[in-house]
């Protein structure tokens, strides 16, 4: 259920929610998991768009997209984390309508420890996440 913040120059996305949805199925099918309620309903993203001044690099351009995207720990494998990145990237790239912007995408991604994911309230460790989407799935 991963977290997903865009950063870029106001501008650079014509629909940006229709990036935030794009982006947020895209990861589901990179992580494999199964399209049930408890995914699709907390995994999100959120785009925020920056003024020109509010980034830039050390040679002064602000024409960079960051892609910071959270999931609980252990969630991407070596294999995923490599698809995660090129998808990414290619989605941001495609809602620019702007190839190059691959070439200037930043995808980090980080992890949430054991326990700090919450929802609801309660910070969940992982086993209790799987124990709801199997209660989901009826398994």
């Amino acid at each position: 259920m991963p977290m997903i913040d865009v950063y870029a120059t106001a501008g650079t996305f014509g629909d940006t929610k229709a990036l935030a949805q794009q982006l947020a199925a895209t990861l589901m099918r990179v992580e494999q998991v199964p399209d049930i309620p408890l995914f699709r309903q907390n995994t999100a993203a959120f785009v925020h768009e920056l003024p020109a001044s509010a980034s830039c690099n050390v040679a002064g351009e602000h024409d960079r997209v960051r892609v910071q995207v959270l999931t609980n720990a252990g969630a991407l494998d070596r294999d995923k984390q490599l698809a995660a990145v090129a998808e990414l990237t290619r989605v941001v790239a495609d809602a620019a309508h702007d190839e190059t912007l691959a070439e200037r995408t930043w995808v980090l991604l980080t992890e949430a420890p054991d326990g700090g994911w919450g929802i609801a309230g309660h910070a969940n460790l992982n086993s209790e996440l799987v124990a709801a989407a199997r209660a989901q799935l009826g398994k």
